[in-house]
C-alpha cells in the first residue's frame, strides 16, 4: 500500500495532522500501535460510567477565542457538548487553611484574586498583562500570518516561577497563581514562562468540559479523515522506517507488512522515532541530545464511582496542596505522598446537579514502579494491585480531610500508574506531558517538527507545547512544513 502521508500514532496531534491534509486531498494512512485510537484523549467506563484518561477540561472555547476558531475549522464545534466551567472560580487552588477561587476572564481573575489580596492588586495587573502579552506575540495562537518561530520567544528562556516571584511579592498568592501547575508538571527551577502563560492565559480566557467524554472528540476527527478517503489502522505497530536515497520510503510494521509514502509524521517520543530508524545513520550528537531528554512526571489517578445521588458534580476543579510550596515536582517526597492532589468531576448529559464519577490526580515517580517496569498492563501480579489499592487508600484518606464523608458516597474505585500512561500512549517512563522544557536549556529541550530527513517530520507534544491547543498549533506548523503555512493559517482563520 502507498499513501501520500503516513502519520505514526493516532494521538490528538496525529489525528489532527491527518485531518488537516486530508482536507488538502492528500491520501492519508494512519497507524496505530493499540486497538483504540485517541492516546490521551481515550475514554474507559467503569459500571456505566465514563472516564477521560487524559482530557479533564480545555480552554479557550468562547466565540472568538482561539481554540473556537480552531474547532471551527476541525468540525468539532457544533458536534462536541461542551459545559462552561464557573466563571468565579473554574479552578480553586487549596492548602490546609484555606482556599481560592481563580475565575474566568481577565477583569473577574484580577479582582478575585485583589479581594484575597488587595496589596498585590499592581502585581496581579502585571502579571496578567505580561501573559496576555506573550500569547498575543506568538502567531498562531492569534492565527496571524506573522510565521513562527518559537526560539523568538524570550519568554522560553525565563523562569515561570521566577517571574512570578518578580511581580508578587506575597508568597501565598505566588503560589495561589502557579496552584494548578499540575496542568503542565511544572517544575520551579525549569518550566519556562511560555508554557505557563499559554496554560494559564488560555484558562483564564474560558474554561470548558467535554460532556460525555473526549473519546468522542476521537471519533469527529477519524469520521473526518475517513470520509475525506483517509485510512486508519489498529493495532498497527510501526516497527522500522525504511529509506532510500536519504528519505524514507517505507514503514515495517511489527508484523512484515510494509506501508509506503511520501510523507512521514511520527506522533510518537522522539526516542521511540529513534529505536524505528535503527537502519539509518544518525548523527551521534542527535542520538545522544534525543535519548538524555527529561521527559515530564508521571501521574497516578484514582478513578471514583460514586453511589447514585451523592455527591455533587463540582462544576471546577479542586487543587489541593499539603505543603505552602505548590511546586511539587522539584520536591517530591515519596514520605509525603500524596504532597497535592487534583479532584475532577466528570461531565455527563446526565445530571449536572450530582456527580456520577470523578478523577483525582496526583504527581508519581516512574522509580516508583521500578519492580513490574518489564510487565504490561493487566499481567503485573498481586503485588502491583496492592501497591495501588494502597496508594487509593492514602489518596482517599487525604481528600477526606477536605471532603468530610467522601468515603461513605463512593461506590468503587479504579486507579492508574504511570505504567499504564506508558502502555497505552507510549509515553517513555509513563510521562504525562511528553518531554519536559528547560529554560536554562531552551535550544536543548524543544524539538521541532522537521528533522534532517527530509520527508519525516515530527507532531504532538512533544514538539513546542502540551495540551489541546499547544498540540493543535504544533500539528498546524507541522503541516505547514507540507503545505504553505500561510495559507493553512488564512483557512483556519476564515473556517
Amino acid at each position: 500500500m502507498k499513501y501520500d502521508v503516513v502519520i505514526i500514532g493516532s494521538g490528538l496531534g496525529g489525528l489532527l495532522c491527518g485531518n488537516i491534509l486530508s482536507k488538502e486531498g492528500y491520501s492519508v494512512c494512519i497507524l496505530e500501535k493499540n486497538n483504540k485510537l485517541g492516546g490521551s484523549l481515550q475514554t474507559f467506563g467503569r459500571k456505566a460510567c465514563i472516564f477521560n484518561t487524559g482530557l479533564n477540561y480545555t480552554e479557550s472555547l468562547d466565540e472568538g477565542q482561539i481554540l473556537h476558531q480552531y474547532f471551527r475549522y476541525f468540525g468539532l464545534h457544533n458536534k462536541l457538548k461542551l459545559r462552561r466551567l464557573d466563571e468565579n472560580g473554574f479552578d480553586i487552588i487549596s492548602f490546609n487553611d484555606g482556599t481560592y477561587n481563580l475565575a474566568m476572564g481577565i477583569k473577574n481573575y484580577r479582582d478575585t484574586l485583589s479581594g484575597y489580596f488587595p496589596k498585590e492588586k499592581s502585581g496581579i495587573i502585571k502579571y496578567l498583562e505580561k501573559i496576555k502579552n506573550i500569547c498575543s506575540s506568538i502567531s498562531l495562537y492569534n492565527l496571524s500570518d506573522k510565521p513562527f518561530n518559537i526560539f523568538e520567544c524570550d519568554s522560553l528562556g525565563i523562569g515561570a516561577a521566577d517571574f512570578i516571584q518578580s511581580v508578587i511579592s506575597d508568597y501565598r498568592l505566588q503560589n495561589v497563581i502557579a496552584g494548578n501547575n499540575l496542568m503542565y508538571a511544572g517544575h520551579k527551577e525549569k518550566t519556562p514562562l511560555l508554557i505557563h502563560a499559554l496554560i494559564n492565559n488560555s484558562f483564564i480566557e474560558s474554561a470548558w468540559r467535554v460532556v460525555d467524554g473526549s473519546h468522542l472528540m476521537i471519533n469527529i476527527l477519524a469520521e473526518t479523515i475517513t470520509n475525506n478517503g483517509g485510512s486508519i489502522f489498529k493495532n498497527a505497530k510501526a516497527g522500522k522506517l525504511l529509506t532510500e536515497n536519504g528519505s524514507i520510503k517505507s514503514v515495517e510494521l511489527t508484523n512484515g507488512e510494509q506501508i509506503e509514502g511520501k510523507y512521514f509524521i511520527s506522533n510518537t517520543h522522539p526516542e521511540q522515532l529513534l529505536s524505528m530508524l535503527s537502519t539509518v545513520k544518525i548523527s551521534s550528537a542527535f542520538s545522544y541530545r534525543i535519548s538524555n531528554l527529561e521527559d515530564t512526571i508521571g501521574i497516578f489517578t484514582l478513578y471514583l464511582v460514586f453511589k447514585k445521588n451523592s455527591f455533587p458534580y463540582l462544576n471546577y476543579n479542586f487543587y489541593h496542596n499539603n505543603q505552602d510550596n505548590v511546586w511539587v515536582v522539584g520536591n517530591y517526597d515519596r514520605a509525603k505522598w500524596p504532597q497535592m492532589y487534583a479532584l475532577m468531576s466528570t461531565a455527563t448529559s446526565k445530571s449536572d446537579y450530582y456527580a456520577e464519577s470523578a478523577s483525582v490526580l496526583t504527581y508519581m515517580k516512574y522509580d516508583e514502579l521500578e519492580p513490574w517496569k518489564n510487565t504490561f498492563t493487566g499481567d503485573r501480579g498481586d503485588d502491583y494491585l496492592q501497591f495501588k489499592n494502597d496508594k487509593c487508600e492514602m489518596l482517599l484518606n487525604a481528600m477526606e480531610k477536605q471532603f468530610p464523608g467522601i468515603r461513605s458516597c463512593v461506590d468503587s474505585y479504579y486507579s492508574s500508574t504511570p505504567l499504564t500512561w506508558r502502555d497505552y500512549t507510549g509515553t517513555r517512563s509513563g510521562s504525562a506531558y511528553g518531554v519536559l522544557k528547560d529554560y536554562n536549556k531552551p535550544m536543548e529541550s524543544v524539538i521541532l517538527p522537521r528533522t534532517k530527513i527530509p520527508n519525516l517530520f515530527l507532531t504532538g507534544q512533544n514538539t513546542n507545547v502540551h495540551g489541546i491547543l499547544g498540540v493543535t498549533i504544533s500539528s498546524v506548523i507541522t503541516c505547514g512544513e507540507i503545505l504553505n503555512i500561510q495559507y493553512l493559517v488564512r483557512k483556519i482563520r476564515n473556517a
